[in-house]
């Protein structure tokens, strides 16, 4: 079986993965797994001693979806507070009751998105005992998630994050530090095992593979959500095997 075989079925499995074709609410994550925001919302709810912590948790999704739509709906803009505010409807002091600062509410976007990626990268080493199968459904993913999270890719590139906080930078930064680390770990068994074999070292290879998902990932966001990730997916994975594997 080559690296090339399997890519229908690679295809399918990562857009189910990643939630592809239904909308996006931080409620209901794509891959399966519980948001960061709602484990967070519910922590500060027992620890304040709330009587209604659901309650306030649907207020917390509600700014966050709010957020994540108003990047989708403004590329390239700069997200105040205030208008954030009007698109929830509801006073800048009632965020601030939910979170202590914007950069909060972009620290829970991103923890969504690791909850969600990463959770499902973990089910896939359990799944999937192919490397090379388990490198295509983990990028197949990761555009997936971003095509179903347009405002949320704007964080994780960076584009959204000028004049931000700098930890959030350094934390969308370390999300994608995390994938490559997870790539060349898969891939070293593959230079262990000589099977499949690479054409290249482990970390070339995930390196490669990450560059490719970035790139992509980009150019959604740089098209205005136009050029979409997972584009000609099962034209382009066949050549990225053919070019990693043997």
């Amino acid at each position: 079986m080559t690296a090339a075989s399997g890519t229908e079925r690679g295809f399918e499995n990562g857009r189910r993965a990643a939630g592809h074709g239904d909308s996006a609410t931080l409620d209901s994550p794509p891959a399966g797994t519980p948001a960061g925001n709602d484990r967070t919302a519910a922590a500060s709810g027992r620890k304040a001693g709330r009587s209604r912590p659901a309650a306030r948790g649907g207020r917390r999704r509600q700014i966050l979806e709010a957020l994540a739509r108003e990047l989708e709906a403004r590329p390239g803009d700069h997200i105040t507070t205030a208008a954030l505010a009007r698109a929830v409807g509801v006073s800048e002091a009632a965020l601030y009751r939910h979170f202590p600062s914007k950069a909060r509410m972009f620290e829970e976007l991103i923890a969504f998105a690791e909850d969600t990626v990463f959770g499902f990268l973990h089910r896939l080493v359990t799944e999937q005992p192919r490397v090379a199968d388990r490198c295509e459904q983990t990028i197949l993913a990761l555009l997936s998630f971003s095509e179903r999270n347009p405002g949320i890719t704007r964080i994780l590139i960076g584009d959204a994050l000028t004049g931000e906080n700098e930890r959030l930078r350094d934390r969308a930064v370390r999300f994608f530090e995390r994938l490559e680390t997870e790539l060349r770990q898969w891939l070293r068994t593959v230079v262990l095992t000589g099977s499949p074999r690479l054409r290249m070292g482990a970390s070339a290879a995930a390196s490669l593979l990450l560059a490719y998902a970035v790139g992509r990932m980009t150019e959604f966001v740089r098209s205005g959500f136009r050029s979409v990730p997972t584009a000609h997916w099962p034209e382009i994975w066949p050549a990225l095997g053919a070019a990693l594997f043997e």
